[in-house]
Formats: structure tokens, C-alpha cells, sequence
């Protein structure tokens, strides 16, 4: 989706910037058409679409973070009010999704693994966009949920909530994020009515050439027409996960009911701390809800 012809400037025109935009977006697309066409590496994609049919389901993209996926769907279990949840590998270390799977059943979540993802390693936001698509072509769209929610592996709820809620007014809703004069949902914690939009072509890819991140190729399938106050959103509260830095460096984010460990922009050489201290602030949230978990058997996870 590059910019209008009416959006580009005289030099970008002299450097043929229309044309190269065009041919990207173009080779991107057949990009993701070729993934569309790929089966689930593990997981039973059938079982599962009969699973979501009718429910209120949310949807986890996880990768190579098996103690984070752990508190996110213990924390999910415990506080938030849902039908399923589909947690979706998108792994490639094979030890890594191994244990990522033993977490999902033992929550009792749905669990499938993504076909290896092109854009793995080389753009990260591209391989969750495709990711996503993969999802709501395979899995979201012939299931026919009653809505549907996307939520990041990184988002941890410490207080009840029900996220559906919302959709008894909206269509869809979720937090917000704005470039320039466009806006859209971040792909990290976003809710639909999947009759509101189920015919219409949804992408929830990236467009840089306009700087739209993941989420964004929706704006013109949905947002575009839609006023952004008008919709319910998160307060979003940034803070330092450790005294005597400062937020830049170990940043996280209050996000109503929910804490988000945010990947970014965090010092490198603090990730360990800051994790740590998410394990801190989450701990007793977490005992509650695993001393009640059911344990997975090997029979089920080989189901």
C-alpha cells in the first residue's frame, strides 16, 4: 500500500520512489500469498477451527520465550474473561517451541506452529505481520469466531478483565497508534466482531513507505472512515522496571489491567534485570492461578 500519487514530493518523484514503492509492496504481497498456502508445522488446525467456531477467542503470536509465554497464559487463565486461546508458535528453535507447546496444553490453550516464517530473523515486525495474516486466513476466517482479539506474548493482565466487552458498541476496538494524519490498532492488543469484518480483505502487515507498523495495512480496509476518539483505548502509562534508571533504558508500560514488558527500547545489557523484574512485580499474581493449573499429560500434548 505506498502512498498516493498526490503524497509524493518532486524528488520523490526524481528518484522514481512511486514506481520502487509499488514494486516492493507488490513483491511483498506475493511474499505473503506463497506463506497463505502453507500448512501449520505442528498442531491440529481442523480441531482447532471446530474449537473457535462460535467463541470469544484470543490469539497469541508466541516466539522463542518460553517463560514469558508461561506467565502470559497463566496470567490469562487467572484474570481474563474468554471462550479460547489459540497460542501460535512462531519459533523456530526446535527446543524452544517443544516447550512453548508442553505451556499451552498445560494452560489448556489452543496450540499450532507456523510454517517457517521468511521474514524470521531479518525484520521482525514483517515475520509478525505475516504471522498474523497466516492466522486470520488458516485459522481466524474459516473458523468463524463470534470475535476475536489479538494480544502480544509481551502484555501480562494483573487484574480481571473481560476485552470483549467493548464490542457490545464497537466493531472494533484496541489500542492506538497514529503516523501522521493515519491512525490505526496495534497488532499487540486489538478486538473484532468477526461479522463486522469478515468480507473485507484485512491485513495486518506493516506499511513503512506511509510508517504504519504491524496493524497498519488495515487503514484502508477499516480505519480510514472511522473517528479514533470515538473508540475505547487504553491509558498508557510508561515506567522504569528498575530504580535509578531511567525509563528509556528498562522501559515498561501500564496498560489498564495489563503490563507490558515492551521489547524495546530497552539497554541491551539490562534485559536480564528488567525480566527479572517483571518476574517481581507478576509473582504474586502467578501463584494463585499455578498451584490450581491442571498438568498437561504426554498423552494430550501429543494429541
Amino acid at each position: 500500500m505506498p502512498k498516493r500519487l498526490s503524497e509524493y514530493t518532486f524528488r520523490e518523484y526524481l528518484h522514481l520512489q512511486p514506481l520502487t514503492q509499488a514494486w516492493k509492496t507488490w513483491n511483498y504481497r506475493m511474499m505473503d500469498e506463497r506463506y497463505m498456502a502453507l500448512a501449520a508445522a505442528a498442531g491440529d488446525a481442523d480441531a482447532i477451527r471446530a474449537a473457535l467456531r462460535g467463541s470469544n477467542m484470543l490469539a497469541t503470536v508466541a516466539f522463542e520465550d518460553p517463560p514469558g509465554l508461561d506467565m502470559h497464559v497463566s496470567l490469562i487463565r487467572r484474570y481474563v474473561k474468554f471462550d479460547q486461546h489459540l497460542v501460535v508458535d512462531n519459533s523456530r528453535d526446535a527446543g524452544m517451541a517443544a516447550q512453548n507447546r508442553e505451556i499451552a496444553d498445560a494452560a489448556g490453550a489452543l496450540y499450532l506452529q507456523l510454517p517457517p516464517n521468511p521474514w524470521t530473523k531479518r525484520n521482525e515486525s514483517r515475520s509478525h505481520g505475516i504471522a498474523l495474516n497466516w492466522i486470520w486466513r488458516n485459522i481466524i476466517k474459516p473458523a468463524a469466531p463470534y470475535a476475536f482479539g489479538l494480544v502480544d506474548d509481551d502484555m501480562f493482565p494483573v487484574a480481571p478483565v473481560d476485552p470483549f466487552a467493548p464490542l457490545a458498541r464497537h466493531d472494533f476496538y484496541g489500542d492506538q497508534r497514529t503516523a501522521g494524519t493515519r491512525w490505526f490498532l496495534w497488532a499487540g492488543y486489538c478486538f473484532f466482531l468477526f461479522d463486522a469484518v469478515k468480507d473485507k480483505p484485512l491485513d495486518f502487515g506493516l506499511d513503512w513507505f506511509i510508517g504504519l507498523d504491524t496493524g497498519g495495512a488495515n487503514w484502508d480496509v477499516l480505519y480510514r472512515d472511522i473517528n479514533p476518539r470515538s473508540l475505547p483505548k487504553h491509558h498508557i502509562e510508561p515506567f522504569a522496571a528498575l530504580p535509578d534508571h531511567t525509563v528509556k533504558e528498562v522501559y515498561f508500560e501500564r496498560r489498564g489491567e495489563w503490563i507490558h514488558e515492551v521489547g524495546w527500547p530497552s539497554v541491551h545489557e539490562l534485559l536480564a534485570d528488567k525480566r527479572a523484574a517483571l518476574v517481581r512485580l507478576l509473582e504474586p499474581h502467578l501463584q494463585p492461578e499455578r498451584a490450581t493449573r491442571p498438568v498437561a499429560t504426554k498423552a494430550a500434548r501429543d494429541h
